[in-house]
């Protein structure tokens, strides 16, 4: 999938979203079904019914829609998953 810089209003406002992988097809590798990623606004991908999702690589693609699944994690939930996500990109 195409991977871009992304300058998205989501990491001015802080705001954080996440899906659960339901389908990954030929990309087992990069997408493990039942897994909680984090997604970032890409308005050029919406119309094409694309997501931005940060992969297990920890970089940026866009993915079919319909393969993820909205989530709305608490609050301690999201900043340990966060946390997590931090020290391995690190």
């Amino acid at each position: 999938m195409a991977e871009s810089e992304t300058g998205d209003s989501q990491a001015l406002n802080g705001e954080k979203r996440f899906v659960v992988c339901v389908k990954n097809d030929e990309y087992e590798g990069a997408l493990e079904l039942r897994k909680i990623d984090e997604i970032l606004d890409d308005r050029d991908a919406e119309p094409h019914d694309l997501i931005r999702v940060i992969d297990e690589s920890g970089e940026d693609y866009l993915y079919p829609r319909d393969w993820f699944l909205p989530i709305d994690l608490p609050q301690n939930l999201e900043d340990v998953i966060l946390e997590i996500a931090h020290r391995h990109s690190a």
